[in-house]
């Protein structure tokens, strides 16, 4: 809830600025067809701003999977809620174990670029700008 609270506005700055992007030809178009509003905003609105929102739903999965501050704030470190941040921090500064705590950073580097890879192949996300 914390972290949902804390990144809100960022994420409402980022589908404001696409929104603010929108060509107003295609409303326009829209409003002369009589298209229902509904209509226009999932077969219009929406495609127009998914290269912004897979931007922004990326930004939020790297900003969730290596969250490190608020866990370690609001549970004390507790091992119980300990997020791979939290273990390799432990692992490289509390007990001096630099392998476990390069591993799991490796690791967490990983398991970000897979989710990434994954979200932009399963999002259909092209880089040549189509």
């Amino acid at each position: 809830m914390v972290d949902v609270w804390k990144t809100t506005p960022f994420m409402a700055l980022l589908i404001l600025a696409a929104l603010q992007m929108l060509p107003t030809d295609c409303y326009e178009a829209a409003r002369v067809d009589g298209i229902h509003p509904v209509r226009v905003f999932f077969q219009v609105t929406l495609p127009l701003i998914k290269p912004a929102l897979m931007v922004a739903v990326i930004f939020r999965l790297l900003d969730a999977l290596r969250i490190f501050d608020l866990i370690y704030v609001l549970t004390s470190n507790s091992k119980d809620t300990m997020s791979m941040s939290v273990y390799a921090r432990q692992q490289l500064v509390d007990f001096q174990s630099v392998g476990y705590g390069s591993a799991a950073s490796t690791l967490l580097f990983l398991t970000v670029g897979l989710c990434v890879v994954l979200y932009m192949a399963f999002g259909r996300v092209r880089f040549d700008g189509r």
